[in-house]
């Protein structure tokens, strides 16, 4: 099983195209990070850079987790989309 691991500098460029289809997927309510990737056919490694750089300036935000849930859900931001 060979899988092909993207340059990072490549994965990060893709960010800026990737927000708007995160956001897409979003809209219809929070996500996990395994959830975002199937919705945008890409690996989790490079959504999770990328929803953390939504993250990171205030896009995104990351729900509260209920211990038995595995992963942190992500939601828009009111008013920052």
């Amino acid at each position: 099983m060979s899988a092909h691991l993207r340059n990072l500098n490549e994965v990060l460029r893709d960010e800026t195209i990737q927000r708007a289809r995160i956001r897409a997927a979003l809209k219809d309510g929070p996500k996990t990070l395994p959830e975002i990737a199937q919705s945008l056919h890409a690996p989790v490694r490079e959504v999770t850079l990328w929803v953390m750089a939504m993250r990171r300036y205030g896009r995104i935000e990351e729900k509260p987790k209920g211990r038995e849930d595995d992963y942190y859900q992500y939601a828009l931001v009111e008013g920052k989309q």
